[in-house]
């Protein structure tokens, strides 16, 4: 998938991946895609809860390697 920004917050703990998350989405154009690649297994619960709560959608989520990998579309 295509992202317009990727951000990389492995090795850091909630609630810092959707902090930064939160902060590259604002300086965003509504209808891009951010990629957020973590680390920490609770991100995938997070993510899920942080696309509910602010009306931004959560395209895909995968893991391989121990990474977690989110996509999300601006709203």
């Amino acid at each position: 998938m295509d992202a317009q920004k990727e951000i990389d917050t492995r090795g850091l703990n909630c609630p810092l991946p959707i902090l930064k998350a939160k902060k590259a989405l604002a300086d965003m154009q509504s209808g891009d895609i951010l990629k957020v690649v973590a680390t920490d297994p609770g991100s995938v619960r997070d993510f899920q809860a942080f696309a509910r709560q602010t009306g931004n959608e959560l395209v895909e989520q995968s893991s391989a390697n121990d990474e977690f990998t989110h996509f999300l579309r601006r709203r």
